[in-house]
């Protein structure tokens, strides 16, 4: 009924336009781009008309909108193509569900026909039609004699290689048409990679245009360049298979223009199953599921997102609170995508679950009861503010940050300088440093090895290149080796932006001190980095920023300066990713080191409000975890519900995430009331406290212990492995300890009755009490006349083996 009177109040305004059957109301309609301008006679521009719906789903309804000229004299309007007729500003009227969008409209030099342009017109051709990538002529040595630089980050010389080598063949100025490269593009002739473009279509025309035109360089100084590339729209909410959403691009300018490139982009998708996307744009759903489609332009490579619902899904958000903005950031993207959060987990879950999590250890018998004997209606928040205070919180995050900063000895770094680089890292997160000051601290470091321990960062690498991608990884989340070579295939970065980010390592000075085992950094004053392209030297530049004054100053104390800050957009985003991924299994950007736009972030608004709030609390770690770990999205059960059964991106539910190696064999000695004994430290420390990465055992080995080689967050290993089963069955670890600590013979010893002694290794191991069903098993075990402390150590090691002893859950 509601329906119908909206669309009945639509016609009586005379701008409606049909629903489709079982459509809701039309909440918001937009156009994009929702501005126009074009510049000289070969501009257009496409525009795509979205529909939101009141039940959140999209539909593409530019092919159904009116578009009306307020000055027709200004445009030729070709379906949904924009082209210029006359100089001038105006409007454009685009209606759809009684909905009027006004698009301003600038068009000048409409009467100009500017030269092709060999970079900005003839070089995106080759990248549209495949030419310049790795498996054809981008390859490192071409192919079938012939290359061009990958992606296009060499136009000097793949305008030579394309006129000056074999002249008269590549490109025949006599007869353009002969041109080898025309007839190879539209299989004129044997071509390995077939038929790349259409005789007569743009692509063909342009190089046909630009041979015809005596094959032009470009004077690069009066070039525009592209500084930004928007595809639009960001979001599309899909109903059922089949359904389509055509996608536009536009590239903006350094003199202020801008272009359709939707004809010109490359189009990509990571999921093809929910999304394809084809070469011209269009998306078209498919199965259940969320995409990120994605357009690379010149060096620039942007993204939105799409999901799929089955077709007229009835769907509603069940009701429940909202803890604070992790809840609510959570359910948004819950809602969109239709899938209804699992409950809360028990308080016997949750225990476990908070002692793991904060403090690596599980909680013990007494810790065990005093929580679940408490009546506050606070005491989860309570126990997470109890355990933020304890030693074990920060030794947990301690040997985090020795894993990613590579703690370890090695043949350049002597044993003292480890561990005093070690205890700075205890010194520092004990104290609840800011993590910025830390790494400002890190990043500028100078002096000796020994005095200053923070200098043993530049210890573990004293080669630049590899020193300038361990800090995009380590403190921004961002793999950026591909652009050591070329531009980044499928990020933002260019061989520019590496070797100018790498040039705030160039002047590291290392010598010896009067300990031979002591390495002073200090800053030389003095070393440059130069392109490998060309040669020229590389001014210090931030990436994805500005190019700072250096001038008579430390270039690593700058950087650090800038890295730290909110200037720097990945710094507190990358961290924060980090925390989450301890505490949820899957980072929302996952790995949580590689963060680049074709790897998107599954809830990019959760992630930018975890960094803002991180940042505003002045990078304090304990004010981030307190925001996860007492939110309803960390508190959730493992229990799936219909909808969310096979959502692992999204949070719906808690995930089985198994323990890490120290942590499991620190619970392993704490069930058994034993102690370990490593290289370094006091009988009793934990495999948590181990300093040096080259200490291990077989069984931390087995697990997964990071051997701590690379700033890479693939160094731990969580997967479970056949040979970690066999150890825990057959091995030395859980069989001496139980017979080392005596909790079986303690127990015998006891006058406890045997349902007790069986609660008893269930609190120690599990940190629940048994079920009914499993006492009723395990009684008969133990009646009279039976071997009871067999019993009671068969069940210890049953426990120990367990998935749900070796899994957080």
């Amino acid at each position: 009924m509601i329906a119908a009177r909206a669309l009945l109040a639509c016609l009586s305004l005379g701008l409606a336009q049909p629903l489709l059957a079982g459509e809701s109301v039309v909440s918001k309609v937009e156009v994009f781009p929702n501005e126009v301008n074009l510049t000289t006679s070969r501009d257009r521009q496409s525009l795509v008309v979205q529909a939101t719906f009141a039940d959140g789903l999209t539909r593409d309804v530019t092919g159904e909108a009116t578009m009306t000229p307020a000055n027709p004299a200004l445009l030729r309007i070709e379906g949904a193509v924009l082209h210029p007729a006359a100089d001038g500003e105006s409007t454009l009227s685009v209606a759809f569900g009684g909905q009027k969008i006004p698009v301003p409209v600038k068009v000048s030099r409409a009467a100009e026909t500017p030269p092709l342009s060999f970079r900005l017109d003839v070089m995106p051709a080759f990248m549209k039609a495949g030419c310049n990538t790795g498996s054809c002529h981008g390859a490192a040595r071409g192919k079938d004699g012939f290359r061009l630089s990958l992606f296009g980050f060499d136009p000097e010389g793949d305008h030579y290689r394309l006129t000056r080598e074999q002249v008269g063949r590549r490109v025949n100025l006599a007869v353009p048409e002969d041109s080898t490269l025309l007839e190879k593009a539209i299989g004129a002739v044997q071509h390995t990679g077939g038929k790349r473009v259409e005789k007569g279509d743009e692509l063909y025309t342009t190089m046909k245009s630009w041979i015809e035109a005596g094959v032009p360089n470009d004077d690069v100084s009066k070039l525009p360049k592209v500084v930004s590339v928007e595809l639009y729209p960001r979001l599309a909410v899909l109903d059922g298979e089949k359904a389509s959403q055509q996608m536009t691009v536009r590239a903006k300018y350094s003199d202020g223009t801008d272009r359709d490139v939707t004809s010109l982009a490359v189009f990509l998708t990571n999921n093809e199953t929910s999304a394809a996307i084809s070469p011209t744009g269009l998306v078209t759903a498919g199965s259940r599921g969320e995409a990120f489609v994605m357009a690379r332009f010149d060096t620039h490579t942007v993204g939105s997102q799409v999901l799929v619902l089955p077709k007229g899904l009835q769907f509603e958000y069940p009701a429940e609170p909202e803890v604070n903005y992790v809840d609510t950031l959570v359910a948004a993207k819950l809602k969109k995508l239709r899938i209804a959060p699992s409950s809360l987990c028990t308080d016997e879950v949750f225990v476990r679950r908070a002692y793991l999590d904060v403090i690596g250890l599980p909680p013990t018998v007494e810790e065990y009861g005093r929580f679940m004997t408490a009546t506050e209606p606070d005491k989860r928040s309570r126990l997470i503010d109890e355990l933020l205070e304890r030693k074990e919180f920060s030794e947990l995050w301690v040997n985090k940050w020795a894993e990613i900063l590579q703690v370890k000895s090695s043949i350049t770094v002597s044993y003292k300088a480890m561990f005093l680089y070690y205890n700075w890292l205890v010194e520092k997160l004990s104290r609840n440093t800011p993590m910025d000051e830390m790494v400002r601290e890190l990043l500028g470091a100078n002096g000796g090895t020994f005095k200053n321990p923070s200098t043993n960062f530049y210890q573990s690498t004293s080669v630049t290149l590899e020193l300038t991608e361990n800090v995009a990884q380590v403190f921004m989340g961002m793999r950026i080796q591909c652009a050591q070579c070329h531009n980044h295939p499928f990020d933002r970065w260019t061989q520019d932006d590496y070797y100018g980010f790498a040039a705030f390592f160039s002047q590291i000075g290392r010598k010896q001190g009067e300990d031979q085992r002591e390495t002073i950094i200090f800053n030389s004053g003095g070393g440059e980095v130069n392109h490998p392209v060309g040669g020229r030297q590389m001014a210090p530049k931030f990436l994805a920023g500005e190019t700072p004054d250096v001038a008579g100053k430390d270039r690593r104390v700058v950087l650090a300066r800038w890295l730290a800050s909110p200037d720097n957009p990945w710094f507190a985003t990358s961290f924060a990713n980090r925390v989450w991924s301890h505490f949820f299994g899957p980072g929302i950007v996952e790995p949580v080191d590689d963060f680049r736009v074709s790897n998107p972030a599954t809830n990019p608004e959760l992630l930018a409000e975890l960094g803002k709030r991180f940042t505003d609390s002045k990078y304090d770690l304990k004010v981030l975890v307190r925001d996860i770990c007492n939110s309803r999205t960390y508190q959730r059960s493992t229990q799936r519900n219909e909808s969310n059964e096979s959502d692992e991106l999204n949070f719906a539910h808690a995930n089985l995430r198994r323990i890490k190696a120290e942590n499991l064999l620190d619970a392993i000695s704490v069930a058994t009331d034993t102690k370990d004994k490593f290289q370094g430290l006091p009988l009793g420390a934990r495999a948590t406290q181990i300093a040096d990465g080259t200490t291990s055992t077989y069984f931390l080995t087995t697990f997964g212990r990071a051997t701590r080689e690379t700033v890479c967050s693939c160094e731990v290993k969580m997967e479970p492995t056949l040979s970690q089963a066999l150890h825990l069955l057959n091995g030395d670890t859980t069989n001496q300890k139980i017979q080392q600590g005596g909790v079986v013979k303690k127990l015998m010893e006891s006058r406890k009755f045997p349902e007790e002694r069986i609660i008893e290794l269930y609190l120690r191991t599990l940190a629940r009490m048994p079920t009914q069903a499993e006492l009723e098993k395990l009684l008969p075990q133990f009646a009279e006349g039976t071997n009871q402390e067999q019993a009671l150590g068969d069940l210890f090691w049953a426990l120990l083996n367990s998935r749900e002893f070796l899994f957080n859950h």
